[in-house]
């Protein structure tokens, strides 16, 4: 089939047929479409969308552009999580080896950055050594000795929606719920996973910033998902202002590291860490309820256990042996640090979290265009949440940036982007939903 032809009727509001899509997708992985023709088909479907068959056969299609992976031999279930996005997201850091520790097996396969959000590579990129392509012996062998692997696509791995991924994050077609379903579900289905939880977000740091279009992002992931076969769950999650105290790369990684240790105890981040763990566990049969599966997944928290996973899985991919005791050894650090302060006195009432994730790119932790290279070092640190209670000149956040000038351009636009009002204000609760 030619693909200008297909591209034509999906931008003229035509549904493909199941062959039609195969075809395009065939040619994509196989490197026979320019990245005109690829945006092009991109920016059909954001406008004119897809139905349910044409979703599913575009995830089936891209799943099976490379290999399918099985875990037979591995006698734990076999389960993973996968957010839309958001900005302070690291969540993903820390389930993986709750869960592991908790006895499941878990497969994630991650992504870069996308447009405003960081990505879970580009942060496991800040530690020395660490492997996001491991071959598939490599990949399996931590997945059965330490309970979980975090890596990025391999070449072989859904390939088509690597090349469509990248031209997505140039092209402002992002916020496509086809695209977004097929992209996060056609890595799963081609990882073999048995059972699959998903962090919809919603908010102004979302990429679906409203909740009704959040909900039906769910709706269609989790319908796509259990109809391909794979056992899965949504909640959805607020984004309206950075989820985790830091946003970049290094320092969610210290964040990571500290929640691990036990130093982000009763904050919004472990609400969803936990809540998460707790779905994971529920649906895969580990414990026989929500409220089982949390008290299992703070434990394994609280006795060090997970942070011993995720130690086995650093060093098995390539990172430091020593690197959850000595990070400070490992992880880079921007040579300018600059206090962001409040300029009046009153509560944290509101947050632009995209214009900060924004600022990340603009400081250089995140990318234009593909090609771009990332520094690792900058981003913001010890970002109070809504709700705080400041005077002024108190800090807000620590900007972490490469030269002077950049950091006062990011001070400035993080002051800008938060609100101080003299009431404190009501918040959502950051886990809204479950479908």
């Amino acid at each position: 089939m030619i693909p200008q032809e297909i591209i034509r009727k999906k931008r003229n509001g035509g549904v493909l047929s199941a062959d039609e899509i195969q075809s395009f997708i065939e040619a994509l992985a196989a490197g026979r479409l320019s990245e005109g023709q690829i945006g092009a088909f991109a920016m059909a479907v954001w406008f004119k969308g897809m139905s349910r068959e044409e979703t599913v056969a575009l995830t089936l299609a891209m799943a099976r552009s490379g290999a399918m992976l099985t875990w037979s031999g591995i006698d734990r279930p076999i389960a993973d999580k996968h957010s839309t996005g958001g900005v302070g997201d690291n969540v993903s850091l820390m389930l993986a080896p709750i869960a592991a520790a908790c006895g499941l097996a878990v497969p994630m396969i991650s992504g870069r950055g996308l447009g405003h959000t960081g990505g879970t590579l580009d942060k496991l990129d800040s530690i020395p050594g660490y492997g996001i392509t491991p071959d598939a012996a490599l990949f399996r062998k931590v997945v059965e000795e330490a309970g979980c692997a975090i890596i990025g696509q391999t070449g072989s791995l859904a390939p088509a929606d690597g090349k469509l991924y990248a031209v997505r994050d140039v092209t402002a077609t992002v916020d496509s719920i086809p695209l977004i379903t097929a992209s996060i579900l056609s890595k799963k289905l081609a990882a073999g996973l048995e059972t699959l939880v998903l962090d919809v977000k919603t908010g102004n740091g979302a990429f679906m910033a409203d909740h009704e279009q959040a909900k039906l992002l769910a709706q269609s992931l989790v319908e796509v998902a259990n109809g391909a076969g794979v056992r899965t769950s949504a909640l959805i999650t607020d984004m309206n202002q950075p989820l985790a105290d830091a946003a970049g790369n290094a320092v969610e990684i210290w964040n990571c590291l500290g929640f691990l240790t036990g130093s982000k105890a009763g904050t919004r981040l472990e609400a969803v860490v936990l809540g998460f763990a707790a779905e994971m566990l529920a649906s895969s049969g580990i414990c026989p309820s929500l409220e089982d599966g949390e008290v299992k997944a703070r434990a394994a928290l609280t006795s060090g256990k997970a942070a011993e996973v995720f130690g086995r899985m650093v060093h098995m991919l390539g990172g430091p042996a020593d690197f959850v005791e000595k990070p400070a050894n490992y992880l880079a650090k921007a040579p300018i640090e600059k206090p962001v302060v409040a300029k009046e006195s009153g509560w944290l009432s509101a947050c632009n979290a995209r214009e900060l994730g924004i600022a990340v790119i603009d400081l250089g932790g995140g990318r234009r265009h593909p090609a771009d290279k990332i520094d690792h070092r900058v981003g913001f640190s010890a970002l109070l949440p809504l709700g705080s209670r400041v005077e002024k000149g108190d800090t807000i956040a620590i900007v972490h940036a490469a030269s002077e000038a950049a950091a006062e351009k990011a001070a400035a636009s993080l002051g800008a982007n938060y609100r101080v009002s003299g009431n404190e204000p009501y918040l959502p609760p950051v886990i809204s939903g479950r479908i």
